[in-house]
């Protein structure tokens, strides 16, 4: 691995979405980040990832941090908001651009769609077809200077030829033992770096953010497993520092579904209005004397 080891107090954060109510599975990830730092003598920041301004609110961020309180979570610095960064996100992307990595893309989205032909890519998003990576540089920027809107995407090919080889993280899982994983980030294709209308997605803001942040140890659910190996390339295409990963298992319901705001999973303060306490919740999930640690977590 390129970068150099990383050999500071350990630092790990807990980065929740103000677009909904917490529910059991984000306090299982918050609960695991917090009880590693503590075995590890490490620090536990706290980071709202607040880029979707359509969809995060004020009052879901005053809720998460009550909620978080309500469990006894104690963060080792102020929160930290993606909103006031977004200079951080657009000198990364110059970066890229200066290295010939990204391009802008006008295809809308049923465009996209209809061009994928039916592939997805690993979080069921149509995978792009690459109709706008080779547009002459003279018309994009003439369309750009027009007004018009554009997502800028990686080109995932001259990436991946830019990038060293092999391309891997250092993988624990829940264990205590690490195990080499290779990044496999072709099958997201040329994946949008920038939205029309955010200051940056989800992949370039993370690496960014963790860069900007030291963290050391990124622990973060089995779900972003494949998201990964998207962060591994801009790390190492960005220059940054990579991460020990912990990719811990998901809170499923007494049905075997994943628990999540789009499923209208039953809500942390759904449970505190129900007079269940914050040592139930924690023992529910593995945290406390009584905790069984099952994938499946029934609270009423």
């Amino acid at each position: 691995m390129s970068n150099e080891t990383l050999a500071t107090a350990p630092v790990l954060r807990f980065a929740p979405s103000p677009n909904g109510a917490l529910h059991l599975g984000h306090a299982y990830s918050a609960l695991l980040n917090e009880r590693l730092a503590a075995e590890t003598n490490g620090r536990l920041l706290l980071r709202i990832e607040d880029l979707d301004r359509t969809r995060c609110k004020p009052q879901h961020e005053a809720a998460i941090l009550d909620d978080l309180a309500w469990l006894g979570l104690r963060f080792d610095a102020p929160r930290r908001r993606q909103s006031e960064h977004g200079d951080d996100y657009a000198s990364a992307l110059a970066r890229l651009e200066t290295l010939g990595l990204v391009y802008p893309c006008f295809c809308s989205r049923s465009e996209v769609e209809r061009a994928s032909e039916g592939r997805r890519d690993p979080d069921g998003a149509p995978l792009y077809d690459g109709t706008c990576r080779g547009l002459a540089q003279d018309e994009a920027r003439a369309r750009l200077a027009r007004g018009e809107k554009a997502a800028w995407r990686l080109n995932m090919r001259r990436a991946l030829d830019a990038a060293p080889a092999p391309l891997v993280w250092s993988e624990f899982g829940e264990g205590a033992i690490p195990y080499e994983r290779s990044a496999e980030p072709s099958v997201w294709g040329d994946v949008v770096l920038r939205g029309r209308d955010l200051a940056a997605s989800y992949h370039l803001a993370v690496v960014v953010d963790d860069a900007l942040l030291g963290v050391s140890d990124v622990v973060r659910g089995r779900d972003l497993l494949a998201a990964t190996s998207v962060h591994r390339l801009l790390q190492e295409l960005l220059g940054l520092p990579a991460p020990r990963y912990r990719h811990h298992r998901l809170v499923l319901d007494t049905n075997g579904a994943k628990l999540s705001k789009s499923r209208q999973s039953l809500s942390l303060g759904e449970l505190r209005e129900g007079g269940v306490s914050p040592g139930e919740v924690r023992a529910a999930l593995g945290f406390g004397a009584a905790g069984s640690g099952s994938d499946a977590v029934a609270l009423s």
